[in-house]
Formats: structure tokens, C-alpha cells, sequence
């Protein structure tokens, strides 16, 4: 099998190359551009194609990469958003996708942006490099106590309730499907209700047409000011202009993005 690999940062290319030691009949080759409708005839005489989240793998690229003869879309991500499947079915292409990759380190990272947000470190470290000492304004909040709400209690979401129920946080959660592993840790509630109760917000669901834009203007109305909102799912999940207008009028503290 030959397979052409998009978008290749180095880290790809090492550990994917580590791996290939062990598949003598896989042959792939790695570039940097990124696949969409302009780049998909660089996959004439590949069998497959390998891609990440911000791909553009829309009806026009599916039919050009069929056309050539591709038949296997490997997504090295876990959502399939950035692939039209529909069309890819039709053209008789099968499409993968990565189940799940370290859903600790995901949630550890939606904690330190919190925690980087809450804290101003980032404003501390450049105050601190120019030899400034002074406190004012990088005061946060202890989140010990507070309430944090999860959307989406997948594995990244259950990870990330965990984590703050080991802060001492009270944990809200809201997911079509209520996980059974949270059961006793997490108290399962309805939308309008999370968005009302929280200190802190983090989204950690795959992007579907029902939830594009959930955080918009209204919904930010609902929360408390000077809520902390985390987003480490697909940036269409938030109105960015209307997250800016809250950051700006201080109805939103901070925003890790």
C-alpha cells in the first residue's frame, strides 16, 4: 500500500516512520501541504491518503482522490467533520478515523489553559522577564470550590472531571449519552442550567450541525459574569465575535481557546 501523508509536521514524520519499521508492505510519503481540492492530485497513484483536522476533504477533494483512484481516507484525528462522508460512501472510499488518543493529555491541557487563564501566568512570565516583580493584576480566583461544567462527558470530557473534581470543584456535566464511569462524581444537568451555575466552562464535543455555534450570545447571557470559557473542541463550536464582545465587556473573565 502507498500512502500519501499531508500536512506532515516532524513530530508526524518520526513517529510514523518508527512505526513503518514493523509494516515492510506500507510505503508512505510525507508533505507538508495540506490536502484540499487544489492538493488532491498529488495523490495520483496513491492508494490512500493521510490527513489531519484541518483538512479539506469536501465533496470536490473526495471525487478528485477517487478519481485517481484513491479508496482509503486515513484521518489521524477523532472527528470525522473535515471529511464529507456521505459523498465519500458514494464514491465507494472508506473512511478511518483515530478513536482516541490520550484523552488524559487533552484534559490536562484544557486544565493548564484554565489555570494559565485564571492565573495570568502568561502575563507574569513577560511581566517577570522584564525584571517586574509587581502583583497587580494577575490575581485570579481560587477555583477550589467553584462549580465546573462539562459539555461533553466523553473520554476528554470524564478525563477533565476528574481533574477538577481533584480540585475540589463541585462538577456539572451535559451529554446527550450520561457516562456511567462519572456516576456519583458528576451531576448531570440541563444546558441552560450548566451555562447558569458554572465558574468554569469547557467544551469537549465532536462538531455536528445541532451544536455549531453553541456558545453565541444568548448562551453567554445565561452564564455568570466573569465566567472562565474553555474550548478545546472545534473552533465552530463558539461565535468568536460574540465571545470577544463578552471578553471585552468583562461578562467572560478569560478564554482558553
Amino acid at each position: 500500500m502507498k500512502i500519501l501523508f499531508y500536512g506532515t509536521a516532524s513530530y508526524d514524520k518520526d513517529s510514523f516512520n518508527k512505526e513503518l519499521k514493523s509494516y515492510p508492505n506500507i510505503k508512505i510519503d510525507f508533505i507538508e501541504t495540506n490536502l484540499t481540492p487544489m492538493t488532491a492530485a498529488l495523490a495520483r497513484g496513491y492508494d490512500a491518503v493521510c490527513a489531519f483536522v484541518n483538512a479539506d476533504a469536501g465533496a470536490m477533494t473526495l471525487e478528485i482522490l477517487a478519481g485517481f483512484g484513491v479508496k482509503l481516507v486515513l484521518m489521524r484525528c477523532a472527528g470525522f467533520d473535515a471529511v464529507n462522508v456521505p459523498v465519500a460512501k458514494d464514491l465507494g472510499m472508506k473512511v478511518t478515523r483515530v478513536p482516541a488518543y490520550s484523552p488524559q493529555a487533552i484534559a490536562e491541557h484544557a486544565m493548564g489553559l484554565a489555570l494559565c487563564a485564571n492565573r495570568r501566568i502568561h502575563k507574569g512570565y513577560n511581566r517577570v522577564r522584564d525584571n517586574d516583580f509587581n502583583l497587580e493584576g494577575l490575581v485570579g480566583e481560587t477555583l477550589y470550590g467553584k462549580t465546573a461544567g462539562i459539555i461533553g462527558t466523553g473520554r476528554i470530557g470524564a478525563a477533565l472531571c476528574r481533574i477538577c473534581k481533584g480540585f475540589g470543584m463541585k462538577v456539572l456535566g451535559y451529554d446527550v449519552y450520561q457516562n456511567p464511569s462519572l456516576e456519583g462524581m458528576v451531576e448531570y444537568v440541563e444546558l441552560d442550567e450548566l451555562l447558569r451555575r458554572s465558574d468554569l466552562i469547557s467544551l469537549h464535543c465532536p462538531l455536528f450541525d445541532s451544536n455549531r455555534h453553541m456558545i453565541n450570545a444568548d448562551a453567554i447571557d445565561k452564564m455568570k459574569d466573569g465566567v472562565i470559557i474553555l474550548n478545546n473542541s472545534r473552533g465552530q463550536m463558539v461565535v468568536e465575535q460574540d465571545l470577544a464582545d463578552a471578553l471585552n465587556s468583562g461578562k467572560v473573565a478569560f478564554a482558553g481557546l
